[in-house]
């Protein structure tokens, strides 16, 4: 009699933090187990897994007293290492036995924060800390006379001191031990059964087939009655709340096909309250009965519902204007997409609110609040149940419009809007302004096949509304779809590109005609982008058009002096040629930054003397027709250093040909185009062959590009043309493989 009123003083004690310990799900999938007749191996496999899932980080065990009450043997530890399991598996209890053979031994809690140091632990804590394990804290279970039946107890991995949750817990896992050990010990089970659940603060009530209640415990009664009641009925039928018909017909369905049912219902209490509770109902059958037997397990879970509504409000609605948000209208749209419904699919309203800015900065973020609230009203009286209006942040605001895609329609919609919101604001007693929405429309699947496109077209089309006078709408059209991928995309992708360092120098050898041997190489940018190659006439432009072609020019000028260096003491120098984009001599300040920095290069190389020799820079004809003086100047400069240059794609511009003469030129490229066309008759050779004889005339050298066949290696051999680069050599590569086959050509011929 003392005993069970300590039991039931502690069970009242802890009931209102017992929620914060030990979860509805753990006694859920015990209690089922129980009534089932699991093996004790599975039940307590089962319960160290879920107090495992309610303290992240625990690695739980149970071990059982052996039959002469002198062993520890493993029961259940899933997560600890089978070796340690193994040298723990028959360890004697005593007094200074770790924290379990201490806790079988005295019969009482043992709580070691920290293993390495605890005199408990001395012979044992080479075992625990080798597996990394600092914390243990042990618990006797016992049985109803409360002699010790095992343990269970709670590792860790740093030191660690339990909380009044965490002793709830370990108290009620070893209680929850005791009751499984105990079922497979005795033909007591109902007896331990009812005492035990009968102290748990879930409501537990146990009917027949006909609803008649068998047995309820007293937080049955005191969750579903408002006053003590001697009569105690539960029917189901009337009991949850008929708002879930889905829900409640499973249950039903479950229930008659004799499966376990799990779920969130909504209850009634006695005096019409309605509360939300998470239910298990377990299915069972007495061996002397024919009928269905059922156990009703739930908790009160009222204000964790709301608090996770409140949750879920606060994530999908914004708070200013009570409209769905980013992430909400975003989801929406997603779902939509991915039904794979293309008719007659959706449209998609962008709208920005004109002089937003100028109404925050002059009368403060209070009033554009104001504003903004008296917009959203106007905008909704506009709108039916089917739209979706959101706030997507500031004064941003969406539309999406299931099912309405005809331009019809939604220029009606569009002019709807702008004439309601069209107005005088007044956002306080004295102060007043007129404002206006900007609306951009694109359409799925015609504009655009999923959210970042979609996003992206509305975006340009609201832009154009904006640039046409706002106040307005404009639909989406492919001319600003291309003008958005050019310049946003890989604008952005560039400046992240420079940033990161994420160009690569490829290398193509630049060979002698005759001996095949390599005698210079041309450096080409590469440019790869999640796993692919972006063409450089695609991003070269860009760069040239934005300016940042000056910045990316500086830095493979550095990489390739770097790898001259490198080069140079391998003992494979040749040779480099650089593409110089014109944009990088567009002005003065510029032509004397590009001359400059190649003494800026050397101080951060940290060298001295540099081969210039070994550098070439390819331009274009088009800096040719400049014909500045202070470009001539900057050349001659250069050159002047032991830098060569070289005109690049010569033929394919409109230079005079005295330009050849005039400027400070070392060589000329003849470009690929015309090499292509030398099979489509003699004037195309003609033209090589005067290339060829004007630039000697001016003592030029000159390299053919774009060679691929013999029979152009012929012919550019016949005119005399000693350096050749192309396919039918190399490809560009590299430069770890150009290094390589460098040394190679150096083992086979080496330079004298």
């Amino acid at each position: 009699m003392d005993e069970g009123m300590q039991v039931t003083g502690c069970i009242d004690k802890i009931t209102a933090h017992f929620q914060q310990s030990v979860s509805l799900e753990c006694y859920n999938g015990i209690l089922s187990m129980l009534l089932n007749g699991a093996p004790l191996a599975e039940i307590l496999h089962a319960l160290v897994l879920k107090i495992e899932d309610q303290r992240l980080g625990t690695h739980a065990s149970v071990l059982l007293l052996s039959e002469d009450g002198k062993k520890l043997l493993t029961g259940a530890a899933p997560h600890l290492p089978d070796s340690y399991n193994q040298v723990i598996h028959g360890v004697e209890i005593g007094p200074e036995v770790g924290s379990c053979g201490t806790a079988a031994y005295t019969g009482e809690r043992v709580i070691v924060e920290d293993i390495e140091h605890h005199p408990y632990w001395a012979l044992y804590k080479s075992f625990a800390l080798v597996h990394g394990l600092r914390a243990c804290w042990s618990e006797p279970i016992k049985d109803t006379q409360g002699k010790v039946l095992g343990t269970f107890a709670m590792y860790y991995k740093e030191a660690k001191s339990p909380t009044s949750a965490d002793l709830i817990l370990i108290a009620e896992a070893a209680r929850l031990a005791s009751l499984a050990i105990e079922r497979s010990r005795s033909l007591e089970f109902q007896r331990l059964a009812v005492k035990i659940f009968d102290r748990l603060p879930l409501a537990l009530v146990i009917t027949n087939a006909s609803h008649s209640v068998l047995y309820a415990n007293d937080a049955f009664t005191q969750m579903v009655y408002s006053q003590p009641s001697e009569s105690i009925e539960f029917n189901p039928e009337q009991f949850f709340s008929p708002s879930e018909p889905h829900e409640i017909a499973s249950l039903f369905k479950h229930l008659a096909e004799g499966k376990m049912w799990q779920g969130e219902l909504i209850g009634q209490r006695n005096n019409g309250e309605t509360f939300y509770l998470d239910l298990t109902v377990t299915v069972f059958r007495e061996s002397h009965s024919s009928e269905n037997g059922f156990a009703w397990l739930f908790s009160d879970v009222s204000e964790r519902k709301k608090a996770a509504q409140l949750i879920k409000y606060q994530a999908n609605n914004d708070s200013l204007t009570g409209l769905a948000n980013r992430n909400a209208l975003f989801r929406q749209i997603q779902e939509l997409i991915s039904t794979d419904s293309l008719t007659p699919g959706f449209s998609f309203m962008l709208m920005d609110l004109d002089n937003f800015k100028q109404v925050n900065d002059t009368y403060g973020h209070d009033k554009g609040d104001v504003l903004l609230v008296q917009m959203v009203e106007l905008v909704k009286s506009c709108l039916n149940e089917q739209t979706v209006f959101a706030r997507l942040g500031g004064d941003e605001f969406a539309i999406l419009l299931p099912g309405i895609v005809t331009q019809r329609e939604l220029s009606q919609l569009a002019d709807k809007i702008n004439k309601q919101v069209y107005r005088r604001y007044e956002l306080s007693h004295d102060k007043g302004v007129y404002s206006s929405v900007s609306i951009g429309i694109a359409r799925f699947p015609e504009d655009a096949l999923d959210l970042e496109q979609l996003l992206n077209c509305a975006d340009q089309a609201m832009y154009i509304s904006k640039a046409n006078g706002r106040n307005r709408y404009h639909f989406f059209t492919e001319q600003m779809q291309q003008d958005a991928e050019r310049i946003a995309n890989l604008h952005t992708l560039l400046k992240q590109a420079l940033e990161q360092n994420a160009f690569e120098l490829y290398f193509q050898p630049i060979v002698d005609a005759t001996t095949g041997l390599i005698v210079r190489a041309e450096v080409l940018l590469r440019w790869q982008h999640e796993g692919k190659f972006i063409p450089p006439d695609e991003f070269i432009p860009i760069a040239e058009n934005s300016g940042l072609i000056v910045n990316i020019g500086r830095s493979v000028r550095q990489a390739v002096m770097k790898t001259i260096i490198d080069m140079q003491a391998r003992g494979l120098a040749i040779s480099l040629a650089i593409n110089v984009s014109t944009f990088e001599f567009w002005s003065h300040e510029l032509q004397d930054e590009f001359c400059d920095s190649f003494a800026d290069i050397i101080d951060e190389l940290g060298v001295e003397d540099f081969p210039y020799e070994l550098l070439t820079l390819e331009i274009t004809e088009s800096l040719l027709m400049k014909k500045h003086a202070h470009l001539i100047q900057v050349l001659n400069e250069l050159r002047a250093r032991g830098i060569k240059i070289s005109l690049d794609d010569f033929g394919t511009g409109y230079s005079s040909l005295s330009y050849l003469a005039n400027f400070p030129i070392d060589q000329i490229k003849i470009d690929k185009s015309f090499v292509d066309r030398l099979g489509e008759g003699e004037r195309h050779i003609a033209l090589i062959e005067a290339m060829v004889r004007l630039s000697h005339a001016l003592d030029l050298s000159v390299t053919a590009e774009g060679i691929e066949t013999q029979e152009q290696l012929k012919v550019m051999m016949e005119n005399h043309i000693q350096e050749i680069q192309g396919y039918l050599f190399y490809k560009p590569m590299p430069k770890a493989a150009f290094f390589e086959l460098l040394a190679k050509q150096a083992a086979i011929s080496p330079r004298s």
